[in-house]
């Protein structure tokens, strides 16, 4: 991987040539009821077993990476936002040469993934078109700009590579993060809620870390670029319909709980 001066260098893996989609017959039927299932029974227990749920997540969402573009092993992923490091290290065991890129320390926990570079996704430390593949799974709602964050993964993914966009839209029954689903009456009155019920404060404030992203302007903008193709607009855990409940505008805002946006990278 080419990385901008002032950084460590890394070895990338090599490039595969752009070719359509290719069919990956491993992974889970995708929707489903069972998948759809396990993965919100996963999520209850977010708080109390968050390895398990996001080893869980992990799997998953590389599963549909490579439902839309093949085996990973062997190429170039950038994961950006990726936290603790669940989806790089999922990458990894498959053979994929991946790399986290995380703006807040914090999150990288207490035993942070090799090789995890602290840098904001707004201006990620690498040369154009280095990726392959470039990840970000629930970052989009955490930031002020998303047009500019959305820029930059392009920027880094090279012409034919593919981009796996995922965020949770504000009207989702999740849109409230921590304090859902009782965002629906107001941010502030659903932060206040969470403190009574657990004696701390929430760990997400809207406008400062959560944002109220809406998944009909986001389609627009996204639609609108001249430097992607929409591969699929769909709902990242809905058991059926997935593609279908997305083009249903008023509706999409609730019903689809987490976007899912795969993108293809343009030739130049």
């Amino acid at each position: 991987m080419r990385v901008r001066r002032g950084w460590s260098r890394t070895r990338g893996g090599s490039r595969k040539s752009d070719t359509a989609p290719r069919p990956y017959r491993g992974a889970s039927k995708d929707p489903s009821f069972r998948r759809s299932l396990a993965l919100f029974r996963a999520f209850l227990h977010e708080q109390d077993d968050p390895s398990a749920c996001y080893e869980l997540l992990a799997r998953d969402s590389v599963d549909q990476v490579e439902a839309y573009d093949g085996p990973v092993a062997g190429r170039t992923v950038v994961d950006v936002g990726g936290g603790s490091g669940c989806f790089t290290e999922e990458f990894r065991r498959r053979g994929a040469h991946a790399y986290l890129f995380e703006p807040d320390v914090t999150e990288l926990g207490p035993k942070p993934t090799d090789g995890a570079v602290i840098a904001d996704g707004y201006l990620l430390p690498l040369y154009d078109g280095v990726a392959d593949v470039t990840f970000s799974s629930n970052v989009l709602e955490h930031v002020a700009d998303p047009q500019t964050f959305v820029s930059e993964l392009v920027r880094v993914t090279r012409p034919g590579g593919l981009i796996y966009l995922s965020f949770t839209n504000w009207l989702s029954p999740w849109g409230g993060h921590e304090w859902a689903p009782w965002h629906y009456l107001g941010a502030e009155r659903a932060r206040a809620r969470y403190r009574r019920r657990t004696g701390k404060a929430a760990k997400h404030t809207l406008g400062e870390n959560l944002f109220a992203v809406h998944i009909g302007p986001t389609l627009r903008q996204v639609r609108a670029r001249d430097d992607v193709r929409v591969v699929s607009a769909r709902s990242r855990y809905w058991p059926f319909l997935a593609e279908t409940v997305v083009k249903a505008p008023g509706i999409r805002e609730v019903a689809t709980w987490n976007l899912l946006l795969i993108l293809r990278r343009c030739p130049r």
